[in-house]
């Protein structure tokens, strides 16, 4: 594996979430870091981290992070490097407000959002789009993509015992 994963967390209590993507990425033997960088806290920490990421050998940053989630914005305004948004459910506005502040981006400094605490799919995301240049970990996904259909369609055969329709 040539590139690795960064996740950010705009706080530590983002981990239970943020946690489905770092055994998804490891599962998937994509080295991944974590830290906590705070857009409105750490402001230069977390900037000094992106503008400095690709050359650390990041291919995909992932930001977690609720109520206003300013943190993947701030992230991709300073990398060329693909930026996931996971919108954190931590708030009255049930996530609605994390997700809106990462979707809502200027033209010029995309940020990909997932669906509120999705963090599974950031990691598939950030591997499929590692997998473009890297054929074991384009197989490792058809893999398990496979698995999942065949997981869902003995799920289908069991149903269709247990309800007498076969």
């Amino acid at each position: 594996m040539d590139k690795k994963v960064a996740i950010l967390m705009g706080s530590d209590s983002d981990l239970p979430i943020v946690r489905d993507a770092i055994d998804t990425l490891k599962s998937l033997d994509i080295p991944v870091e974590v830290h906590v960088f705070s857009a409105h806290r750490t402001p230069e920490a977390a900037c000094s981290f992106a503008t400095n990421a690709e050359d650390d050998g990041f291919g995909v940053i992932i930001c977690a992070a609720g109520k206003a989630a300013h943190l993947a914005g701030v992230i991709a305004a300073h990398t060329i490097l693909p930026v996931i948004g996971i919108p954190i459910k931590s708030s009255t506005l049930d996530g609605l407000d994390a997700l809106l502040s990462t979707v809502q981006m200027p033209k010029g400094i995309p940020v990909a959002t997932v669906a509120i605490d999705g963090a599974g799919n950031a990691a598939i995301l950030s591997a499929q789009i590692l997998a473009v240049s890297d054929k074991a970990l384009s197989d490792k996904l058809k893999i398990m993509r496979k698995n999942m259909t065949e997981e869902v369609l003995e799920k289908d055969r069991k149903l269709q015992v247990e309800l007498n329709n076969n």
